[in-house]
């Protein structure tokens, strides 16, 4: 059975000319509802472009509050190594500090003794090349790379700082007793003959059990009698420089001990190959005695 006609009528009032159309039922409905789904369809399309915009701003907005927790977390830790520079080199300053009599001693040491203290290898830390921070993430590279750079510079000023220091506490430079000058270091008259000798320290007289003290830190190589030098002490302190004390009445070191500079050694006395009591120092660089008034400082 066919589908049901139907027939519009389209009437002129002004000449009264009548025109029909004949139209089947079925693909009138489908016109109407193709007319009427078009503003349905349109409307849903709204709806989805709009929430397809809005996942795509949330998912925008989610990388954004990443991206600025990392330069957040990144800007905290550069703040951290920079906080932590500042204080490493104000620390720094404050070590390299030296007694202008001890940098005196340190500087009338042999070039090669120096030389030994602060050797070393240099490290490359040219800074990285700063054009290339074309974004924050170059940035922030760039300035880690610049901090790492820093702070490799920083170690080896401090290793250079901790040499110095090493060196500053091997260097003899304080008298190690009070008294006065009594034979110098070099060619004299020997005491006991009378003929030209070589006198390979200074005499230093003082009262009889004066404390005698150690010069530079040091360990005690030796402590005992030792023929012509009497009751004597021998302190190594490390750059091939040791110092001996001879002539005591007693020895308050042990071998093997670790000493600071000023730490008691012994005392005064006139054993061994001795006229007199006094104090009988001697500075020895690589086994070799140098003259102790090159380091020791002024009275």
């Amino acid at each position: 059975m066919g589908s049901p006609q139907y027939t519009i009528l389209v009437a002129n009032r002004q000449t009264g000319a009548v025109r029909r159309f004949t139209v089947a039922r079925r693909p009138a409905v489908v016109a109407a509802l193709a007319v009427l789904s078009v503003p349905v369809l349109i409307g849903l399309g709204a709806r989805w472009s709009g929430e397809t915009r809005i996942q795509q701003l949330a998912r925008h907005s989610e990388a954004l509050r990443l991206e600025n927790e990392s330069y957040r977390a990144a800007t905290g830790e550069l703040a951290s190594q920079i906080t932590a520079l500042q204080s490493a080199m104000t620390e720094l300053g404050e070590q390299a500090q030296l007694d202008p009599a001890m940098k005196r001693a340190m500087e009338n040491l042999p070039q090669m003794v120096r030389n030994r203290a602060m050797g070393g290898g240099t490290v490359n830390t040219a800074p990285p090349e700063l054009a290339s921070m074309a974004s924050p993430d170059s940035t922030f590279g760039v300035l880690r790379d610049l901090l790492g750079s820093l702070e490799e510079r920083l170690q080896t000023v401090r290793t250079g700082v901790e040499k110095q220091q090493a060196l500053a506490s091997a260097t003899p430079s304080m008298w190690p007793v009070v008294g006065y000058l009594s034979s110098m270091f070099g060619t004299r008259k020997d005491p006991f003959t009378g003929e030209p000798d070589f006198h390979p320290g200074l005499d230093i007289a003082a009262p009889h059990g004066a404390p005698i003290r150690a010069t530079a830190d040091g360990v005690v190589e030796s402590a005992g009698y030792a023929g012509n030098y009497g009751n004597a002490v021998v302190v190594r302190h490390g750059f091939g420089l040791s110092t001996r004390y001879a002539h005591m009445s007693r020895i308050a070191a042990r071998t093997g001990m670790t000493i600071k500079r000023g730490d008691l050694l012994g005392y005064v006395g006139a054993t061994g190959r001795a006229t007199s009591a006094h104090l009988h120092y001697e500075i020895l660089l690589n086994g070799q005695t140098i003259n102790p008034l090159r380091l020791l400082a002024r009275p």
